[in-house]
């Protein structure tokens, strides 16, 4: 049996036997990935711009996660929740190191819903309240409390949400109505018609704001200058608690270990997940002793099947270990910079690319069928992802209702100069080939 026969069997199958959830399946069947490649099963090479799940920090197999995995499988994979191993030990006091005072306190979870679900059932307790406000584009999981947390997406047939959901206007510089007399964002204003909406709502319940720096699945909102400062001043004034879920922002991929440092504030509750395991199921939750203190007063109960394990505790480890050691943040920086001038060369070619944003190596780009109207073009930014997947480039682009389509791109960050150097002439060719063709 040929390639092409060999995953039309495997599709037709997939068909058959695996539930839809929603999100379409990709056109090829991926059957090998190694660094920054994935390969399919008729052997071509895919450069993977999108790091997997936009978990693949430092690329797919990477060696010596790879031998990790073998020794800790072979040796300490999973034990009872409560037992204590050096591995889990050895991760918290490593993520120690790299926490802001007074973040100290850590525990290891699978993924960012489960992370995210943790820290809000956290703030309530701690806090006696039950009010938690998130942004209109916010993605936090779709596990009940996350799901309930989640603006994005994910909204619709499930049932009623947990009671004391709030949403706050997103930062979206690009599209928001609040604008100063020169057409500039006003994002001061609009802050304060959020906090306005949010104090006539709140029954006096105020826990949390769960947020993320930057806004992924909403569409790479990068928050403005000063922004992240002011809305923690103002989360005090309410005596609410700071959740931040840096699922995909934390660990180097901004350029710094976490994205809330480049407003040097500092969460009460810190959640990472994705970049943390590398591609494998790791998250975690970061508090301070206060908080711990509080919970544990209140009865506060987390307990999964993969509380703490030792196996996937042991890869989070060695992914800091080589993110310190292989200066990741530097990288991030310098390869985003490249990523970054390269799109906006685009910008300059292309009239469908209505804006570019994001920092280090988590950018984004928005996709116009309009120039004048801005009007959103998710057909045709879904016509140049088909097509740069066609030409072995992977870039995910998200389209939700009210947003743009925006394409994602978050290549693994031990990506090569001449790989974004690759990556961009794919797009270029591919923007040529649609509007060249499209009827807009």
């Amino acid at each position: 049996m040929g390639s092409t026969d060999n995953s039309m069997a495997v599709f037709a199958k997939a068909d058959k036997y695996l539930m839809k959830t929603g999100v379409p399946f990709s056109p090829v069947v991926i059957t090998k990935a190694q660094g920054t490649r994935l390969y399919d099963s008729s052997g071509n090479s895919i450069l993977d711009f999108t790091s997997g799940q936009m978990s693949s920090l430092l690329g797919h197999s990477h060696p010596e996660i790879v031998e990790v995995v073998r020794q800790y499988v072979s040796e300490l994979d999973h034990l009872l929740s409560n037992m204590i191993t050096q591995p889990v030990v050895d991760l918290a006091e490593r993520l120690a190191r790299f926490l802001p005072a007074p973040l100290v306190k850590s525990f290891f979870l699978n993924t960012g819903s489960e992370s995210t679900e943790a820290a809000i059932k956290m703030a309530k307790c701690y806090t006696g309240k039950f009010e938690i406000v998130a942004f209109a584009a916010s993605y936090h999981g779709l596990t009940q409390g996350a799901g309930s947390a989640t603006y994005s997406a994910g909204r619709q047939k499930g049932g009623p949400c947990i009671p004391g959901q709030l949403a706050f206007p997103a930062p979206y510089a690009y599209r928001s109505p609040f604008r100063k007399p020169d057409g500039s964002y006003d994002w001061e204003t609009e802050m304060d018609f959020g906090w306005s909406m949010i104090d006539r709502q709140s029954v006096g319940s105020l826990a949390a704001f769960i947020m993320e720096p930057i806004l992924s699945t909403g569409g790479i909102l990068d928050l403005p200058k000063g922004y992240l400062k002011r809305m923690c001043e103002e989360c005090r004034k309410r005596g609410m608690l700071i959740i931040m879920d840096e699922a995909q922002t934390g660990v180097g991929r901004t350029g710094r270990m976490f994205a809330f440092e480049h407003e040097e504030v500092v969460p009460d509750i810190l959640c990472l997940s994705k970049t943390l395991g590398c591609g494998l199921p790791l998250a975690s939750v970061s508090t301070t002793t206060e908080i711990e203190r509080g919970c544990k007063e209140a009865g506060f109960l987390w307990l999964t099947t993969h509380l703490n394990d030792p196996l996937p505790a042991a890869v989070g480890n060695k992914v800091l270990e080589i993110v310190e050691r292989d200066a990741i943040c530097d990288r991030a920086v310098e390869r985003g910079a490249q990523l970054r001038q390269g799109l906006i060369k685009l910008q300059q070619k292309y009239w469908c690319i209505g804006d570019i944003r994001g920092r280090g190596l988590l950018q984004g780009i928005e996709i116009i069928s309009d120039p004048q109207t801005r009007a959103p073009g998710p057909g045709l930014g879904q016509a140049v992802s088909d097509w740069a997947m066609a030409r072995g480039l992977s870039c995910n682009i998200v389209n939700l209702p009210g947003m743009g389509g925006v394409f994602r791109l978050a290549p693994p960050v031990t990506v090569t100069a001449k790989e974004i150097d690759e990556g961009l002439a794919i797009m270029d060719e591919a923007f040529g080939h649609v509007l060249s063709t499209a009827v807009v």
